[in-house]
């Protein structure tokens, strides 16, 4: 029997942000958003890819050598290493085995949920005694919901709490498939006014509340989160929109608050490895007076809200 498998790019242990406890978090490739402070460029896309880092690399050739598709050159007049983005990587990993400078590194790696779940097993003790367990993102991992129900499906049986941080961009039977088997959804609320949600992601919202609410009102539990950026999403009136939105379930038991995740430039310098241009100009990064103005904006209404600080 062949195992299923899912297209991972990284998995980060000791987590203490997303969910409850010490967590180990599966980060899954292939995401619908195209959000322009996206700071894990390289979950976009469902394929592997190049990071290259230009500034260590010494030009040596032994990846051109190697690369069985022919995406490394070397410029016949100066020898300069140059990366040809029109070429689609196999993920054979040949140029990153013979890199002398790790310059390169390919992202993107096919794992069987056995493997993924012996990982997760590792850190068992620190589950058991910290009420932790797995969080699966991405990307947006609802993209490979088979692999993700697998994933969560068996860790569930083995006892070890799961939970996923989604965008909530997914059909609703992607979201239904998953759903018995998460006890904590980790669910992104962008910007209310679908309009501008599109210039700010690539989509719009409406798939995206009506999922929520089906979770809300079938008594799955979920914690609000909202990436925070200065002059996008912080005024009074864009608050208030959210606020309306979630007022009807503010006293269910499976609501369980809204963490506001202040903007970062932690990932920029992963765009220019990618060969992509950063999609936002200036710093719309929020000052600790503005992040307590909307922290007590939202307070006031008695809703429980935390500032999540990576």
């Amino acid at each position: 029997m062949i195992e299923r498998k899912a297209l991972i790019f990284n998995i980060q242990k000791y987590n203490m942000y997303d969910g409850p406890g010490v967590r180990t978090l599966v980060f899954f490739k292939g995401c619908p958003l195209r959000c322009k402070w996206c700071s894990n460029p390289e979950g976009q896309l469902r394929s592997y890819q190049i990071l290259f880092k230009a500034d260590m690399c010494v030009n040596c050739g032994a990846c051109v050598a190697v690369c069985p598709v022919g995406i490394h050159t070397l410029e016949q007049v100066n020898r300069v290493h140059k990366v040809n983005r029109e070429l689609e990587c196999i993920g054979c990993r040949k140029c990153e085995q013979a890199c002398v400078s790790n310059a390169l590194a390919i992202v993107g790696e096919q794992k069987t949920i056995s493997e993924l779940v012996d990982i997760i097993e590792e850190d068992r003790p620190f589950y058991d005694t910290s009420g932790g367990g797995i969080t699966v993102g991405g990307g947006e991992a609802m993209m490979q919901p088979e692999a993700l129900a697998n994933v969560l499906m068996v860790s569930k049986q083995r006892g070890i709490n799961t939970a996923i941080e989604t965008c909530g961009y997914a059909s609703l039977e992607a979201v239904q498939k998953v759903a018995e088997f998460v006890d904590l959804f980790l669910f992104d609320l962008k910007h209310m006014d679908s309009d501008r949600h599109y210039e700010l992601t690539g989509v719009r919202n409406e798939r995206i509340l009506r999922n929520l609410q089906w979770l809300l009102e079938n008594k799955h539990n979920v914690k609000i989160r909202v990436p925070l950026l200065k002059d996008v999403n912080d005024r009074p009136d864009e608050i208030d929109q959210m606020i309306r939105f979630l007022r009807p379930y503010q006293d269910y038991k499976n609501f369980k608050g809204i963490d506001l995740l202040p903007y970062h430039k932690l990932g920029v310098n992963k765009y220019a490895q990618l060969g992509w241009e950063y999609p936002i100009e200036g710093d719309p990064k929020l000052t600790d007076e503005d992040l307590g103005r909307v922290e007590e904006y939202i307070r006031k209404y008695d809703f429980p809200v935390s500032v999540i600080r990576h």
